[in-house]
């Protein structure tokens, strides 16, 4: 009996979550394993990211994403093998991070594969050398730049973004903050990712211990959530702030997202607080200095960066539903092969 031929999994989105995403929403086909054409490469993905900000991308036209589409792989980047290139500038067994979505095999222009060194755990690349590292470093360094002895907010402090945010304020000489969502997780904050205060915004005192962790007040927020952790947080700021706005996590998994906060712009006016949006893609020239600067960090032991790892292709829908819910520390990502 002739062997299976191998074929390729997807994981396409079935349909559109209205209030909450559920992992029915998509649905795992197969089909024939693609052809690179001129200038692409066929690559075999290893790990994909799992990526809170790409809910947004399903709730339509508010997302730089664009407007949803129901039956197509969900998006996501990729560690991958490359399996077949038609593009000199790589070769069959090179190791890449390419924006493979959500499947066992996927075709790229060459132009959009990074070629990868695999003296590090294969996993930074999608988390601290990835786009939450390069999100941490950037929104906090050149928005919220801290300097030694600040106290440094942190929302969604467990979170893929968050962890590494805390740790790279703690390089820069910052007393850092975190808030996350359970007492287990403000422990971890503190005892495995260095952070000097942490606090539960499921707490009823939320507010109260907020002050008290804060008692010299806030000069740099990293705001990953939006809604009531940021007007409370407001309320907090020091005069001359500044809050690097990167994500609206409490807004994401909802089809009624709450209003802004109070005290915008009051308290902006009152404080000469800064409150500014970025996206990560505004720095791509300096990436390559960030990566080299974020690899030091982590061979040097200043930053620990943590993996989240789910095992199986199957499991990324169910993976995506827990992360919303604040199931994950550190960056999810989904293992789909061994290298």
């Amino acid at each position: 009996m002739a062997d299976k031929k191998p074929e390729n999994r997807q994981v396409l989105i079935d349909t559109l979550p209205e209030g909450k995403l559920a992992a029915d929403n998509y649905k795992l086909v197969s089909g024939p394993i693609p052809i690179a054409a001129e200038h692409e490469v066929l690559c075999r993905t290893l790990m994909v990211t799992i990526a809170a900000g790409s809910r947004a991308g399903l709730q339509g036209s508010a997302s730089y994403a664009g407007a949803p589409k129901t039956n197509i792989v969900m998006n996501g980047t990729g560690v991958a093998r490359v399996e077949q290139s038609n593009s000199e500038a790589f070769a069959v067994g090179d190791l890449v991070v390419c924006p493979s979505g959500w499947q066992d095999y996927s075709v790229n222009k060459a132009s959009h594969c990074t070629k990868i060194d695999d003296d590090i755990d294969i996993g930074h690349y999608l988390g601290a050398l990835g786009t939450n590292g390069l999100t941490a470093y950037f929104g906090l360094l050149n928005v919220g730049q801290p300097i030694e002895n600040n106290t440094v907010l942190v929302s969604a402090a467990a979170g893929s973004v968050g962890h590494l945010v805390g740790q790279i304020a703690k390089i820069k000489g910052a007393r850092t903050v975190g808030v996350t969502s359970t007492a287990e997780k403000c422990e971890m904050l503190k005892a495995r990712l260095g952070y000097d205060a942490s606090v539960s915004y499921k707490s009823p005192e939320f507010r109260a211990e907020l002050k008290a962790a804060c008692a010299n007040g806030v000069d740099v927020y990293f705001d990953n959530t939006g809604g009531e952790i940021l007007g409370a947080a407001l309320f907090r700021m020091n005069e001359g702030g500044r809050i690097a706005c990167c994500g609206v996590v409490s807004q994401y998994d909802t089809s009624n997202p709450s209003g802004g906060p109070r005290g915008v712009p009051g308290l902006l006016i009152n404080k000469r607080i800064k409150m500014q949006g970025f996206l990560v893609f505004d720095y791509m020239d300096q990436y390559k200095n960030a990566r080299s600067e974020l690899k030091s960090w982590i061979k040097s032991g200043e930053l620990k960066p943590v993996n989240d790892v789910v095992e199986g292709l199957e499991q990324a829908p169910e993976a995506f539903v827990n992360l919303l819910a604040g199931g994950n520390v550190g960056t999810r990502m989904v293992k789909i092969a061994d290298e």
